[in-house]
């Protein structure tokens, strides 16, 4: 079984791969930067046993990161409850894409998950969206990454507007029935969901014009249930992306170093 892990900003991610690579659990817990392995440790147990699956049957893992932190603390934690040393994506990991970045060190962990599995499950060209804390739209060629583009997420622009403006309240993210709010609620819920979902449609519009059509469009991410049905174009939701992505990579690199050692 295979442990994948994706600590993000605000949320952790977690899921379990059964050795025939299907997804046998999800869960999702707060981000805390100030816990220690130990307690990071106690999540992950927990996880296991709310989702009644054995911790112990674990073979593998992989981690991606934004949050450095708490990157080391999440690896000492699986090691101590695993045994196993988590692969944790970033610099001498093998992606099996070629990245057209000035330094590939630059591109986030959980940008390369998404793009990997993106490659592995859809048609290329691809333009992946993943709405997180940030909203990140990725262009994906046939094994290549192109380039992306990264912008304020949903819940970030709107804590932003209603911290800074006095009289403007803290709402919650839906859509109203009309696009012209007619109450200050209903203003500030048009801009944040249609408003978002009109600048997906637009750079998506924007990355075709410069580097030609895309066969997929696919989002994933927490905030994209809420925006995805507002946006004009056809887009696939794919919840796990992240989760699969991790899953290949861990296969990808296993593999080749199975390779190795038998040549040897």
């Amino acid at each position: 079984m295979i442990f994948t892990v994706d600590i993000g900003n605000t949320t952790i991610t977690m899921g379990l791969f059964s050795p025939e690579g299907e997804l046998t659990f999800r869960g999702e817990i707060k981000t805390d930067r100030n816990k220690t392995p130990d307690q990071i440790a106690i999540d992950v147990l927990d996880m296991f046993r709310l989702k009644q699956a054995d911790i112990q049957s674990v073979t593998g893992a992989a981690v991606s990161s934004v949050v450095p932190p708490m990157t080391a603390a999440m690896g000492n934690a699986i090691q101590l409850l695993c045994g196993v040393k988590p692969m944790i994506v970033g610099p001498g990991v093998k992606t099996g894409m070629n990245i057209k970045a000035e330094v590939h060190n630059q591109l986030g962990a959980d940008i390369v998950a998404t793009s990997v599995a993106a490659l592995q499950k859809y048609e290329a060209p691809i333009i992946v969206i993943d709405m997180g804390t940030a909203t990140s739209l990725s262009y994906l060629g046939v094994s290549t990454y192109q380039g992306c583009i990264i912008m304020p997420g949903v819940r970030l622009a709107l804590e932003a507007l209603s911290g800074r403006a006095a009289e403007l309240p803290h709402i919650s993210i839906e859509a109203p029935s009309s696009v012209l709010g007619r109450s200050t609620v209903d203003a500030m819920r048009s801009g944040v969901v249609y408003g978002h979902a009109g600048m997906i449609d637009s750079m998506i519009q924007r990355m075709e014009a410069e580097a030609g059509p895309a066969a997929t469009l696919v989002m994933t991410g927490g905030n994209g249930d809420a925006i995805l049905p507002h946006c004009q174009r056809d887009i696939i939701y794919d919840e796990n992306l992240i989760l699969d992505g991790l899953y290949y990579l861990y296969q990808k690199n296993h593999q080749d170093r199975r390779r190795k050692k038998n040549q040897e």
